[in-house]
């Protein structure tokens, strides 16, 4: 009989069976201590996660879109700025901008890694430089779906048109690009920690990396209330936007397992690799890095051929997902934002690409099950 049992997108119930005592212990810590905000837990876990990635600098917030908009007022990012991000990302990215009033000018991906295409970046600041009514100020480069963008080359970009440089590294910390960890490509890192990403808390939680003193400054002050050397002074308008510390010890103790759970991942991706590569579009690696594979998103043929594809997982008890099934530029809330420009790459993205359930407790059995179906209906 053909096993149909449910195979988990995500299994966070497995982890945690993983490090129970050492779950078990940190929460017992900070439940004894009683520091629920900015607890020493806090502290630690920031150390952690700089030594981790190699930056000089971290500073943990709320969530991950709270670190995009502390990076992005820390670079006083406002009307009349424009921002420069993919069109093929999730949606925080570019809402953060509209929030502080700047545009979000979206640029196209690249087809084979779909990270940011440089070349196309270049035009686009041409083209907002050309109609002269905003400022290029801001390229945020997303590390898309677990491999990272090509920094060296989107670095360069950005410093030929004078603009700071963020990394939206949400879906990718644990990644490295030319032996170097995601998190010291640009002059700020942003991540995520909401639960299914590679580093998850249980809730929200996001953290800043950076190389410079006077960000992690800015940084720290930006995120409970703009506060100065003391909790009364008051010396700009900030945000509350700090850890938690139970969340900042459910990060330390899925740490102890980060490394190992990375390697797992790669090994997951290996395998749909070599069942799958003849019957659908697998990724295409980013050169010289390694890939943290938050999702593993084949492409089909057209929208039909992965709703069929879909339908026929979903009968096998096999889950996947759409990331995305729209660019940004078509979403109702940035239509108005956007400039009309083609951006072909990612609406052709969004009609082909589905992912496949990843993540480090797939057994040998589960990944044989998916590949079968996905086979079958390929």
């Amino acid at each position: 009989m053909t096993d149909r049992r449910p195979v988990p997108f995500i299994d966070l119930k497995a982890q945690q069976a993983r490090i129970a005592v050492d779950l078990r212990r940190r929460l017992d810590a900070v439940l004894a201590h009683c520091q629920f905000v900015l607890g020493p837990e806090v502290a630690e876990l920031e150390g952690a996660l700089a030594r981790f990635c190699g930056a000089k600098h971290c500073v943990s917030v709320s969530s991950g879109t709270d670190a995009l908009q502390i990076a992005m007022m820390a670079e006083g990012i406002g009307p009349g700025d424009a921002v420069f991000l993919p069109a093929f990302t999730y949606t925080a990215t570019a809402e953060v901008p509209l929030v502080l009033g700047a545009v979000p000018v979206f640029v196209d991906v690249d087809p084979a890694t779909f990270q940011i295409d440089p070349g196309h970046l270049e035009a686009r600041i041409a083209e907002v430089r050309a109609a002269g009514r905003l400022t290029p100020r801001m390229l945020i480069g997303v590390d898309l779906f677990g491999q990272p963008a090509d920094w060296p080359a989107l670095a360069a970009v950005a410093a030929r048109a004078g603009m700071a440089t963020l990394d939206d590294c949400a879906q990718s910390f644990g990644a490295s690009l030319g032996g170097r960890m995601l998190g010291v490509m640009a002059d700020a890192t942003a991540t995520s920690f909401f639960p299914s990403k590679p580093l998850g808390a249980y809730g929200d939680g996001g953290a800043l990396f950076t190389e410079s003193d006077a960000r992690a400054d800015l940084y720290r002050s930006l995120r409970t209330h703009g506060e100065g050397t003391t909790r009364y002074e008051v010396l700009r308008t900030g945000m509350n936007g700090r850890l938690d510390t139970m969340q900042a010890a459910v990060l330390l103790s899925k740490m102890t397992v980060f490394p190992e759970e990375l390697a797992a991942r790669e090994r997951v991706a290996q395998y749909y690799d070599s069942r799958l590569g003849n019957a659908v579009v697998t990724p295409t690696r980013v050169a010289d890095s390694t890939a943290a594979w938050a999702i593993y998103a084949i492409l089909l043929p057209d929208a039909a051929a992965r709703a069929r594809m879909q339908d026929g997982l979903k009968a096998a008890g096999i889950p996947s997902a759409i990331y995305y099934p729209k660019p940004l530029h078509r979403q109702p809330a940035y239509r108005d934002a956007h400039d009309g420009a083609a951006l072909p790459v990612s609406e052709n993205l969004a009609e082909r690409i589905m992912a496949l359930p990843i993540h480090p407790d797939l057994t040998e059995d589960d990944l044989s099950r998916i590949c079968d179906a996905v086979l079958a209906h390929a």
